[in-house]
């Protein structure tokens, strides 16, 4: 019995098509992105997580249209390839690429762990390997890059934040000041007495860039929080 085929589904069209023969194989990235604080005296600069990044599925897949012939009524590959090239065009009314959605062996095809898997496709790259004698391109491979695709109130109900009651513990940047964290985690820089009062500053303008603070809650009737580095 033949393997089901992997099907691709445009969601903005509400179509679908599958793909001529599987992918033997694909790979899936997922990576974060991450700034360099540069702190005078250090032996490395201290990293500072900035945000996730989407995670990417890249397959190749292949059509061959030479069971039609070779000769007289040779069929263009690009006949098949166009389906999946509408995938990356400019949809009229949204002025953006369609998202879809990859069902294989008759399941929902998921990135990673994720519990949604809409995507775009980001990237395609088509390669024509063999032609009829009159020119017409009869098998083509494209390598193709799908980019999981989620809604902001997707991924807060997937992992959901936690708020400003929480004790934590932050590194002074350069170029910071202990009014830039009270407005970073307050909201209000003038909370920076919070701040000053839990660290025991006696003048918060002269903390050098390295030092740990720790940011109390600011709401005033929490309880005993946990102590988290950021």
């Amino acid at each position: 019995m033949n393997p089901e085929k992997l099907t691709i589904i445009n969601d903005d069209a509400s179509t679908s098509f599958d793909v001529l023969f599987n992918p033997e194989r694909y790979t899936l990235n997922k990576g974060v992105q991450i700034a360099e604080i540069a702190i005078p005296g250090l032996d490395s600069p201290v990293l500072q997580f900035i945000r996730g990044q989407n995670e990417k599925i890249t397959m190749e897949l292949f059509f061959d249209t030479t069971e039609f012939g070779m000769l007289e009524g040779a069929k263009d590959v690009r006949e098949l390839t166009r389906k999946v090239y509408e995938l990356v065009k400019i949809n009229r009314e949204t002025h953006a690429p369609p998202r879809c959605s990859l069902y294989w062996k008759g399941q929902l095809f998921s990135f990673g762990s994720s519990l949604y898997s809409q995507c775009i496709v980001e990237s395609i790259n088509e390669e024509f390997n063999l032609f009829s004698p009159s020119g017409v391109p009869l098998r083509a491979k494209l390598n193709v890059t799908f980019r999981e695709y989620k809604t902001i109130e997707q991924q807060l109900k997937e992992t959901p934040k936690h708020s400003s009651d929480r004790r934590k513990v932050r590194i002074l940047g350069r170029g910071k000041t202990v009014s830039h964290l009270a407005g970073e985690e307050y909201n209000d820089p003038g909370e920076w007495r919070l701040i000053a009062d839990a660290n025991n500053l006696d003048n918060p303008r002269l903390v050098a860039p390295g030092t740990k603070l720790e940011i109390p809650p600011h709401s005033k009737g929490t309880s005993k929080t946990a102590l988290s580095s950021t």
